[in-house]
């Protein structure tokens, strides 16, 4: 199983000084959206898609697919 995680979404936005709400605003997604990119949860491809437009760059930029450890 593998679980989402948008790390390098939140250094980018330090890389370029930029606060959450401010992208927020940029790429015009909801409150609840901002939340769940906070929580590491699945979000709308359009949302991604308007994120890389915002900031010239590809969807590895921003997130990363990252496996589960299984419980033994």
């Amino acid at each position: 199983m593998m679980k989402v995680s948008y790390n390098k979404l939140w250094k980018l936005l330090i890389d370029r000084d930029m606060k959450k709400m401010e992208l927020l605003e940029a790429v015009e997604m909801s409150p609840n959206t901002l939340a769940k990119l906070g929580r590491n949860e699945d979000v709308s491809m359009d949302v991604l898609r308007r994120i890389c437009e915002h900031f010239q760059c590809d969807i590895g930029d921003i997130m990363e697919m990252i496996p589960e450890k299984e419980e033994e």
